[in-house]
């Protein structure tokens, strides 16, 4: 082989070495809120989204159960698709098996997703603030603890919805939803007191913020939804080498673990420019 074909296959090689992709993972569709705004960060990167549709929704799982599923999955996402770094697109996830990751695989780096609580502290004039979630991520002694070190000057409501992340997947697909059940499921975000009323809800399920127009409309006060997305897809940024970048790269792909996702979710990732991958 010539000088000039080996250089350019070494070319090549260094290249593809480059085009490592940022992985996006969520227990289902939810985590597209999270793409969105990476894409718009970090638009010369390429992604692999992944869905574990078979285990949604996590809220209602064993915690040791779930934590082995997520640690045992992420074992064949790092060893297929190789990436820079990897994003928990899921509040449930992040604050049940975030350190499990980062122990079981040192050499990736992991951005969690937890709930707003710090942020929603600074900007709250009422210091009343709901945290609107799944039943696991309120149950979790991170979401606890977040209150403790950042808003013990607030009362802040824990919501625990057993329906919303479902309503929100068929919301996203473009399924009709019923008001009156969503109206019920945000209800218990609303306090009012001599003193003030809620004037902040935390977003703390990354599902959540695609219905933020139909919250604003059934709300009975106008309140700050507030959305991690952005804030997630900064850190993501932040801790990417600045070599990776290019300005042509493969194809985005989504990923379910169920193999098998239905027509209305397969249109909505073309929506989304994501190409089908393989389990």
């Amino acid at each position: 082989m010539g000088q000039t074909a080996t250089a350019l296959l070494e070319g090549r090689e260094a290249l593809a070495g480059l085009d490592r992709p940022i992985l996006v993972f969520d227990s289902g569709i939810g985590g597209l809120t999270v793409l969105r705004e990476a894409r718009v960060l970090m638009p010369d990167r390429r992604f692999v989204y992944i869905a574990d549709d078979a285990g949604f929704p996590y809220g209602v799982w064993d915690e040791e159960a779930l934590t082995r599923r997520i640690v045992t999955l992420f074992g064949g996402f790092l060893a297929r698709h190789d990436p820079e770094i990897a994003v928990i697109a899921c509040n449930t996830a992040s604050t049940l098996v975030l350190d499990d990751l980062r122990r079981a695989y040192p050499a990736t780096p992991f951005v969690g997703t937890v709930p707003a609580i710090k942020p929603a502290a600074e900007r709250t004039r009422s210091r009343l603030v709901s945290v609107l979630a799944t039943p696991g991520t309120v149950k979790r002694a991170y979401t606890r603890d977040l209150i403790q070190s950042f808003a013990t000057q607030c009362h802040v409501r824990l919501v625990g919805s057993e329906n919303l992340a479902r309503l929100a997947e068929a919301h996203i697909r473009g399924d009709e939803v019923d008001d009156e059940a969503v109206a019920k499921e945000i209800a218990p975000c609303f306090i009012e007191t001599k003193e003030g009323r809620t004037d902040i809800v935390v977003l703390a399920c990354t599902h959540y913020p695609f219905m933020a127009n139909v919250f604003r409309r059934l709300a009975p006060w106008p309140v700050d939804w507030l959305d991690p997305a952005e804030a997630i897809a900064r850190r993501a940024r932040s801790l990417l080498s600045s070599s990776g970048a290019q300005p042509e790269h493969g194809d985005d792909i989504a990923i379910f673990t169920s193999g098998q996702p239905d027509f209305s979710t397969r249109r909505l990732m073309q929506g989304f420019g994501l190409a089908q991958g393989a389990v």
